[in-house]
Formats: C-alpha cells, sequence, structure tokens
C-alpha cells in the first residue's frame, strides 16, 4: 500500500500558515508594546484617583477630625 504525498502537502501547509500566524502575532505585540510606552510617555497627568496619595499610612480627611478628636478624649 502506498501513501499519496497529500498529507506531506497538508502538513506543509499547515506550518506555512501556523508560521504567518505567528509572525501576524509578534507583529500585533510589537504594536502594542510601542503604543503603550507612547501612551505612557504622553500621559503627564496623574490618576485623580491617586492624586497626592503617598506609600504609607494615610492622613484622616478633615471631616473626621470631629471623630478622631472624641475617641482621643475617650481615652
Amino acid at each position: 500500500m502506498a501513501k499519496s504525498s497529500r498529507p506531506t502537502a497538508q502538513k506543509r501547509a499547515k506550518e506555512k500558515a501556523r508560521q504567518e500566524k505567528q509572525q501576524q502575532k509578534e507583529a500585533r505585540r510589537l504594536q502594542s508594546k510601542e503604543r503603550k510606552a507612547s501612551v505612557g510617555l504622553n500621559s503627564g497627568d496623574e490618576d485623580s484617583d491617586i492624586a497626592g496619595i503617598l506609600p504609607g499610612p494615610q492622613p484622616l480627611p478633615p471631616e473626621w477630625g470631629i471623630i478622631a478628636e472624641s475617641d482621643e478624649e475617650k481615652k
């Protein structure tokens, strides 16, 4: 029983398609990296949610001063 050369041609086509897909993925990854890098450089604005926050314990907001004072008086 002789095998036809068809499976080899299918394998070759499948491998070529896989390589092309990998190249497209790599190109997308590079574009994404470049886009993220350019956004990071151009974005000088600070996130308003975390603006002014430093690492470590944060001071209590002014409106909490009444609560903090009453807690100190209890001690």
